[in-house]
């Protein structure tokens, strides 16, 4: 099943803006957060097929944010693609091992994130 509906979490309304304008163009359903805590209501309020993920934010980060996805039998398979300005390869490695499908690093590089959705759906 192609991906559709996708929620973008990041503090930044810039950001926000930024990935939203790349997806709309493309087709997709878009619906934000700005923070953690208003990103797990949305989720299981809206049900979105993908989750954009910033790692730092107020409150919960990405990395806390996403494992509370992973272990929630009713989220789980909602997959999380994390997009950071933490560039390290320890930051990539930790965002998957809390269960992220993908990590990508800001600026996200729209033709990557394209093919990284379709590679999900």
């Amino acid at each position: 099943m192609a991906i559709q509906r996708i929620l973008i979490v990041d503090d930044s309304p810039t950001e926000r803006y930024y990935l939203t304008d790349i997806l709309v163009k493309h087709g997709f359903s878009v619906t934000t957060a700005d923070n953690g805590e208003e990103a797990l209501a949305r989720i299981k309020a809206d049900k979105p097929q993908l989750i954009l993920m910033d790692v730092v934010m107020p409150g919960a980060n990405g990395f806390q944010v996403t494992r509370s996805i992973a272990r929630d039998p009713e989220l789980q398979d909602v997959p999380v693609i994390i997009c950071s300005s933490k560039n390290q390869e320890t930051d990539r490695i930790w965002g998957l091992r809390q269960g992220a499908k993908d990590y990508l690093v800001k600026p996200v590089d729209a033709a990557e994130l394209l093919a990284k959705i379709a590679a999900l759906g």
